[in-house]
């Protein structure tokens, strides 16, 4: 069951602002190894630099306004076993009528607002592409959403959130995309609700747990060959080194988000700290500005639920780090595309794609990271338009709302 959906505005008090200030003025920074950079993590300087813009200049209200610039609203949506939850979400409509309805989905360090620079490219008209209505929730526990308070809220119940806010909308037919967790939750989607109601979708992280030889016995041959194709060895290497270099955070995550919540929801240079280093590592050269960065994190900071629940995600989504994030699922017949950016740093063969779904579109983009609707907004825009377009692959998969 879900209520009507009501309009929402941003607007944090100005008391929890003067509350971050004072936090801000009372931080204590640790000693910094000579010559250390981003070896050991995020470097003094520049957590320092952004605390003292944080505090002293960076304007909050002016991101509010900009924020709410973007029609935005809450619901409430009633999940099996959990309650309702009080779900936030922007929802950007195209003049074009028969424009596709499009779930864009977020993962961790991300937010609702990724989705801002393509909202201008997917609702515009054109008789040269597509257009879409564009949805873009804050997930369970981020942003403005309410968080469950239950163990045990994992892959199937965030897409019974997602497909229920679609429905609510009106909209019995979507198309969806989203990488990080988006790209894993478009797997449980896919599971339970494709072909009915999720018609297509494409990934900006295609990626599946590792093949067997009897789960996926070509693919899983694919990979002796290694010795011999360097591109491929070169991939398998990055996948060996990304847990070592960058998985940290996953590990503490997935086994003791209530402890490193403690210093996220009551520090806020630590919370800044922590996030801050993966905007950096995770994208390909993207410059981001201060201003960026801030409002990045003061929507965690200010979080309705605070950002300990979104660090829980992980431990809920592995079991407390006892099984892969696909608990589960299988390959499924919806049609799906792979949008390969170079810099996406769990990166993974190409051929790894054919594990989530059925591959009908596949692109290479020579620029672009792990926050590809950031980074590269008109590619991730234009591979949208080319699967969903006149002549791509999945044109015309929602009844009567071909984006034209």
């Amino acid at each position: 069951m879900t209520s009507p959906a009501k309009p929402f505005v941003v607007h944090v008090p100005d008391a929890e602002l003067e509350l971050l200030r004072k936090k801000l003025d009372l931080a204590r920074f640790p000693d910094e190894l000579e010559g250390a950079a981003w070896e050991y993590g995020a470097p003094l300087a520049d957590i320092k630099r952004l605390t003292a813009h944080w505090r002293d200049s960076f304007n909050w209200r002016k991101a509010e306004k900009a924020m709410n610039e973007i029609p935005q609203f809450t619901t409430d949506i009633e999940v099996d076993g959990f309650g309702t939850l009080n779900i936030h979400f922007a929802h950007q409509r195209s003049k074009v009528e028969n424009a596709i309805p499009l779930l864009f989905v977020h993962g961790w360090p991300g937010h609702f607002l990724e989705v801002r620079k393509l909202l201008p490219l997917l609702t515009s008209d054109s008789p040269d592409h597509p257009s879409f209505h564009v949805v873009s929730p804050s997930l369970p526990g981020y942003g403005f959403s309410e968080a469950p308070t239950k163990p045990g809220f994992a892959g199937y119940q965030y897409a019974e959130v997602l497909n229920k806010l679609m429905l609510s909308l009106g909209y019995d037919e979507y198309v969806y995309q989203g990488g990080d967790w988006g790209h894993i939750l478009g797997v449980y989607v896919a599971n339970r609700y494709g072909h009915k109601h999720l018609k297509a979708w494409l990934s900006n992280m295609p990626g599946y747990r590792p093949p067997t030889l009897f789960t996926h016995p070509l693919i899983f041959l694919e990979m002796l060959t290694m010795p011999f194709n360097k591109s491929l060895a070169d991939v398998f290497t990055a996948i060996k080194q990304f847990p070592k270099k960058h998985g940290g955070f996953v590990f503490l995550q997935a086994t003791v988000p209530q402890t490193i919540g403690y210093s996220l929801t009551d520090s806020p240079v630590g919370l800044l700290a922590w996030i801050y280093e993966k905007l950096h590592e995770v994208v390909d050269n993207y410059p981001w500005t201060d201003d960026e960065v801030l409002e990045w994190i003061s929507i965690y900071w200010f979080s309705r639920a605070g950002p300990t629940a979104t660090a829980r995600m992980y431990y809920e989504m592995t079991g407390g780090h006892k099984h892969d994030v696909f608990e589960g699922t299988k390959w499924t017949s919806v049609p799906f595309g792979a949008s390969h950016f170079p810099r996406e740093p769990p990166r993974v063969p190409k051929s790894w794609a054919h594990m989530v779904g059925k591959v009908v579109f596949e692109s290479e983009h020579d620029a672009g990271g792990h926050f590809a609707a950031v980074e590269q907004p008109e590619k991730l825009a234009g591979d949208l338009r080319k699967m969903f377009g006149k002549g791509g692959p999945a044109y015309g998969v929602v009844s009567g709302k071909d984006g034209y």
